[in-house]
């Protein structure tokens, strides 16, 4: 599991968010092959939304799951402009936020989706029971 950023951003805690994650990953009975978690602006994560999705739209996180089997793979590219933007809309921190994200994109490496109503609670519901399973300090 990589961290990689495109933006002034530093992750701090990478090992603790690592950790969280593994375990996210193995409570979901799944192995890891490798994992790139890019931190990117709204321009750089728009522009792969135009180049790969078609979608002239911005958004928090686009994923690119290369996983086969049990074993999950891919890229994960997060807006942390977005993500400071959620923190405050949703009246949290931007830590709880960035979880959330971080989360979200596993899951979709899992197999949840989010296109319809029935499956954005249930990714919702995963969210919320995956992020207590890690305590990061940034």
């Amino acid at each position: 599991m990589n961290f990689f950023s495109e933006t002034d951003f530093i992750l701090k805690s990478e090992d603790a968010y690592r950790q969280g994650l593994n375990r996210v990953i193995a409570s979901e009975k799944k192995g890891i092959d490798e994992i790139n978690f890019i931190f990117c602006d709204d321009e750089y994560l728009h522009k792969i939304n135009l180049q790969y999705l078609d979608h002239d739209t911005y958004t928090d996180i686009i994923s690119f799951d290369n996983s086969v089997g049990d074993h999950l793979a891919g890229d994960i590219f997060i807006s942390i402009e977005r993500v400071k933007e959620n923190a405050l809309e949703f009246n949290v921190n931007f830590e709880e936020e960035l979880k959330r994200v971080l989360v979200h994109g596993i899951l979709h490496f899992c197999g949840y989706k989010d296109k319809t109503e029935s499956e954005s609670i249930l990714m919702r519901q995963k969210e919320d029971e995956k992020i207590s399973m890690f305590h990061v300090e940034q």
